[in-house]
């Protein structure tokens, strides 16, 4: 994989990432559908040691129902959600899959999280695993 761009919707954060994702996980929890304004999340899971940020973001620890802080990181100029650090998983990043400039690396997403809080009227084409609540 070469590498891929992405950024938020103003310009202000852009970033670089060096590897290809872990996998791309949709999480359907209340705290992902507030944050992306959407039923659910698409997210693909990097290394921390894979992505070069440059311009200034802004950080929310959030407590989510699993009783972790999520650091929730987003433009601090148009509010666009670019990452979160799951402090459960240290050196993960999970990126938010609508800020690269080019989706075609991910081909598909892996699983479903959080799937009791799945919008009834959502579904998709592919099967995938999903689980009631996050994966450990």
């Amino acid at each position: 994989m070469s590498e891929v761009k992405g950024g938020c919707l103003c310009g202000a954060v852009r970033y670089t990432l060096k590897s290809a994702p872990k996998g791309v996980v949709l999480c359907h929890c209340t705290h992902c559908q507030k944050t992306s304004g959407s039923a659910f999340s698409v997210n693909a899971l990097v290394a921390e040691s894979d992505i070069v940020f440059e311009g200034e973001m802004a950080s929310y620890p959030d407590v989510g129902e699993s009783g972790t802080i999520n650091y929730r990181c987003f433009c601090s100029r148009c509010g666009s959600s670019i990452a979160s650090r799951p402090a459960s998983r240290p050196g993960v990043l999970v990126l938010k899959v609508g800020t690269l400039d080019d989706h075609a690396p991910l081909q598909t997403a892996a699983l479903e999280i959080w799937t009791r809080s799945k919008q009834p009227w959502v579904k998709f084409a592919a099967d995938m695993p999903g689980f009631e609540k996050g994966r450990t």
